[in-house]
């Protein structure tokens, strides 16, 4: 990886946060992108002192010592993450046609750089192709001797796309009523329950009653029949579950921190575009579930899991 010079455009979404938005940064210092789109949000009027962590989260970009042409999009009033990233998005893709696009608290391993950028490459004009992310929630679980696999799911936890796709995207999802009434989820996703999990989910967005982007995203990829590539290995950790996470409060989430894995080159790429059913299940009863009991069992696994791996290495138990 230290000899391979990233082309691919890299944007980056900041909001109000020092600690994890430099931590990200330096893993961008280290790719060197020729071009860096910066999409900030503005401070909130009643959160005294937040003006002034937006100030320092900007002035961290102002840190670029390489070649690099930097573009910003900076919000002078807080839009939201709803309205702040959607809008941000379609800026990154009126400028560019495709790009990599990482958020300040999600960390990830130099090797997914190269690894979107392939595959930005190989992909570009495959219309079946949404997305790309190093974001793996499978914990461990091997899903294929292929560097990445194809799901339904749109992880946005350090991923890529094109212009080509993102053109798709509607925040304020006015197809839903169709879809909804005509039970297309169903053929979709087949499985009841996740068939009414994502239905609770995108009424709420299209009622405006959830202040996120991202549904929307998932939405657009379900109803144009989409495939997202997920790398074999995970390649992103967030760190920023706490109580500065705008939607990851629970600093005890199995998704907290989790620990990453460099992918090796050059990648194995699987001969054929189907979706891994499994891997999908997997991760709409676990990921997707919103079912507290579940979250906790997935918890007590890969605590169990740690615990194998452990004695495994030490040779007793901990």
């Amino acid at each position: 990886m230290s000899n391979y010079q990233i082309q691919t455009p890299v944007a980056f979404i900041i909001f109000k946060r020092p600690d994890t938005t430099a931590k990200v940064f330096e893993v961008i210092r280290q790719i060197k992108p020729p071009k860096l789109l910066v999409v900030a949000d503005g401070p909130r009027a009643d959160r005294p002192g937040e003006d002034k962590e937006c100030a320092a989260v900007r002035a961290i970009i102002d840190r670029v010592d390489w070649d690099c042409e930097v573009l910003k999009n900076y919000a002078d009033t807080n839009l939201g993450c709803r309205q702040r990233v959607a809008s941000g998005i379609d800026w990154i893709f009126d400028t560019v046609e495709e790009a990599i696009i990482i958020e300040d608290d999600c960390l990830p391993d130099p090797t997914f750089f190269r690894f979107a950028e392939e595959l930005l490459e190989r992909y570009r004009y495959d219309q079946r192709v949404m997305s790309i992310s190093g974001q793996n929630v499978q914990f461990g679980r091997q899903r294929t001797d292929y560097s990445y696999y194809f799901s339904c799911y749109t992880h946005c936890w350090s991923w890529a796309s094109w212009r080509r796709a993102w053109k798709h995207y509607d925040l304020d999802m006015k197809l839903w009523p169709e879809i909804r009434d005509g039970n297309f989820l169903t053929d979709i996703l087949k499985d009841p329950r996740a068939v009414r999990v994502w239905t609770n989910a995108f009424q709420l967005c299209y009622e405006g009653k959830l202040n996120t982007w991202d549904f929307q995203w998932a939405f657009a990829s379900f109803i144009q029949n989409g495939l997202n590539i997920i790398s074999q290995t995970n390649l992103v950790s967030n760190i920023g579950h706490g109580a500065g996470g705008t939607h990851t409060p629970d600093v005890d989430s199995p998704y907290n921190n989790m620990p990453t894995e460099p992918l090796e080159f050059p990648l194995k790429h699987p001969p054929f575009l189907i979706r891994d059913t499994q891997a999908d299940n997997f991760t709409q009863n676990t990921l997707y579930d919103y079912d507290p009991p579940m979250i906790r069992k997935v918890q007590y696994k890969l605590n169990q899991l740690l615990k194998i791996k452990a004695i495994a290495v030490n040779g007793k138990r901990l």
